[in-house]
């Protein structure tokens, strides 16, 4: 892979981070999470390897997003669930341990 794509890739999702942060800062939680929901990063990541490895690799990546979806979900309700009860760091760790967890079921059944 190309030292200067990586670091394009590197800028543009510090770019992202920081504005969809700059958002929600803002009292604009919903256009915050449309940003972040927004398929700009997959269309990336799916134009990268399609360039980089062709429809195989493109394809399968995809499947992948939507077999990572559902603890992804979970990831979500966790911490909606969590955050007032534990507070920021617990709920996000359980949250994100949620996610693993479930993500890795996933993939072992498949």
């Amino acid at each position: 892979m190309n030292i200067k794509m990586l670091l394009l890739y590197f800028v543009i999702g510090g770019v992202v981070v920081s504005a969809i942060t700059y958002l929600g800062s803002m009292a604009k939680s919903q256009l915050a999470a449309f940003a972040a929901f927004f398929p700009s990063i997959s269309v990336i990541t799916l134009c990268s390897m399609y360039f980089a490895a062709g429809n195989q690799s493109s394809i399968s990546y995809a499947k992948s997003m939507l077999l990572m979806l559902p603890s992804w979900v979970l990831y979500i309700i966790s911490v909606i669930f969590l955050l007032p009860r534990i507070g920021l760091v617990g709920s996000l760790a359980a949250s994100v341990a949620v996610y693993v967890g479930t993500a890795f079921l996933a993939m072992s059944l498949i």
